[in-house]
């Protein structure tokens, strides 16, 4: 990822001419560390992303929506004490470095006008967003506090006084001549020039020194010399100054693998481009896109883990289930036992440990075991009522068995639709669910969106236009089929294999069977067999679809359905 100072620079030259003299309406922490900036300016409303997030650092502005936490944190309610309401004065790259410093004018409790600047520092693992007062060059705040135990060197804490980053005897490439790389390239003769590059000069990423080492002359070679360096690093240095449009390189699958403001030779290979008129527009494509899916798994890992778990456990219970009710289902013996007892006490003798009855169904000799500290006729009694706890208890894990079973295929669905989400909200709608059913704890989490935002749910068209409605969770797909769906709709849904409710829209006219095709497609794509071929789909008229009494969400009986064999795919239709 190269979010180095080239893209830096770019972005805080549209930062520049967007939101300097804009007014800062509302503040947001969205994630542990990440704020949202609402700015108005222009008669427009700006979204600005500040993000100090170890992976995913960055400052641009973004047309993305995101959740604002019921309860703020402590920083984000500082930040809008000493932010909100302010007018944005300046916006300056520190150097060549990934620092990014806002400078707000506000007014203080006595009406005053007071200067105060919010750093964004870009530097992987130790970026972080401090809040600084101008004047006494003091530290508000940061969004991660770095104390004494963690840096000898630079502790970020209230009432410090603000510090920049160590340059590590690097030079800014706004001020590199070609007299400084002659130097560079002497004292470290025993590296490539582009390794050299990066180990004297900030805000260079690995991408685009090697991208100035080619345009000098085309390759990374110790031969190269300072005067073609100079040339091409103060080639991409002019180069800010005028406006450029920002590549992003995608893979087959259309997922963002790399993006910068100048093309990048190394890359030219990509399936495919995309351009975009600035910096900003960019990176909040880039990072959308590349790391929604990681995000998505990284919020469901500990709800796929804990589901897993209670799989284990019900699965456990189901085979000791299945155990105890083959020995229960064996208790006939303790009934023939009492019977034969019962009609021969008067040949039992006090104290026997066996007792050789004549097995009147048969006609052989049966020797049956015996406790000898009681009578026969107790010994009758004793194999009487383990045949009655043996039949009670065929009855009660029957319908234990019944309850576990539908818990399995329960849970088993969740884990589906676990795998196909696409968004944190359907992975917190699915949480919620759980949580409703006793499967999960509920927790409050304020960085988490919020589950009460209703989405819609998702709709497909097929090829000759009829629409079509699928669930992304249990209770989803309950709405849809008993709520959502007319009577003379279609209903889809894998044969025995976990999945959503699948609705085929049909107004009341005949349903095409391309349309039933790719309705059954679009069920099998959005099930467990997503990944197999010739998957079996049932699919019925609505009114064929009942919902038992007391179960689980999701859970439906259907008759007169038919199955088609398909191909896990979506429709050749829009996407809504």
């Amino acid at each position: 990822m190269a979010y180095d100072g080239f893209v830096t620079a770019a972005v805080v030259k549209q930062l520049q001419n967007t939101i300097i003299g804009g007014r800062i309406d509302k503040i947001y922490q969205p994630e542990k560390e990440e704020l949202l900036l609402l700015i108005h300016g222009n008669g427009t409303k700006i979204r600005l992303l500040l993000s100090a997030n170890g992976g995913n650092a960055r400052v641009h502005l973004t047309e993305n929506e995101y959740s604002n936490p019921e309860n703020p944190s402590a920083f984000c309610m500082l930040l809008r004490k000493h932010f909100q309401g302010g007018k944005i004065a300046e916006v300056q790259q520190v150097g060549s470095e990934r620092i990014i410093a806002i400078s707000v004018e506000h007014l203080n409790e006595m009406g005053f006008p007071v200067q105060k600047t919010l750093f964004t520092e870009i530097m992987g693992k130790h970026s972080n967003i401090i809040a600084v007062d101008q004047e006494t060059g003091k530290i508000i705040d940061s969004i991660k506090r770095i104390s004494p135990d963690i840096s000898r060197v630079r502790q970020l804490l209230p009432g410090l006084p603000y510090l920049a980053p160590p340059d590590q005897g690097k030079r800014s490439f706004y001020d590199v001549d070609e007299a400084y790389l002659a130097t560079l390239l002497s004292n470290m003769a025993d590296l490539e020039a582009g390794k050299a590059l990066l180990n004297g000069v900030t805000g260079l990423s690995p991408a685009i020194s090697s991208e100035i080492c080619y345009l000098a002359k085309g390759t990374t070679s110790l031969t190269l010399d300072s005067a073609s360096l100079f040339s091409a690093l103060s080639g991409f240095v002019k180069a800010l100054d005028q406006p450029k449009e920002s590549i992003i390189y995608e893979d087959s699958n259309g997922i963002p693998v790399d993006f910068h403001v100048f093309p990048l030779h190394a890359l030219e290979g990509s399936p495919s481009q995309k351009l975009f008129p600035g910096a900003c527009e960019a990176v909040d494509y880039f990072f959308s896109h590349r790391d929604s899916a990681n995000r998505v798994r990284q919020k469901s890992s500990d709800l796929v883990k804990t589901v897993n778990a209670a799989l284990d456990k019900l699965l456990l219970k189901k085979q000791r289930l299945c155990e105890d009710l083959l020995r229960a289902e064996d208790a006939d013996i303790f009934r023939l036992y009492g019977e034969l007892l019962t009609t021969a006490l008067h040949q039992i003798d006090a104290g026997a440990e066996k007792a050789n009855v004549l097995n009147y169904y048969d006609g052989k000799v049966l020797e049956i075991p015996l406790d000898s500290k009681i009578s026969g006729a107790k010994n009758a009694q004793r194999y009487y009522k383990k045949y009655g706890k043996a039949k009670t208890a065929i009855k009660e894990k029957n319908i234990q068995l019944e309850e576990v079973s539908e818990s399995i295929e329960y849970l088993e669905s969740v884990l589906s639709f676990a795998e196909n989400a696409s968004s944190l909200e359907e992975m917190m709608l699915i949480r919620d669910e759980l949580s409703e059913n006793g499967f999960l704890r509920k927790r409050k989490d304020k960085y988490q969106p919020s589950s009460k935002t209703k989405i819609k749910p998702c709709t497909l068209l097929t090829s000759d236009g009829f629409k079509i409605l699928v669930g992304r969770n249990n209770k989803e797909n309950d709405r849809l089929t008993f709520k959502t769906a007319d009577k003379r709709d279609l209903w889809f849904h894998t044969k025995d294999i976990p999945g959503s409710h699948v609705i085929l829209v049909t107004e009341g006219s005949e349903a095409s069977g391309q349309a039933i095709l790719e309705a059954a497609s679009a069920a099998a794509y959005y099930s467990k067999a997503r990944s197999s071929e010739n998957v079996p789909v049932d699919y019925v008229k609505i009114r064929h679809v009942k919902k038992p009494t007391g179960a689980k969400p999701g859970k439906v009986i259907f008759t007169d359905n038919r199955t088609v064999y398909v191909t896990p795919q979506l429709p050749s239709g829009e996407k809504k």
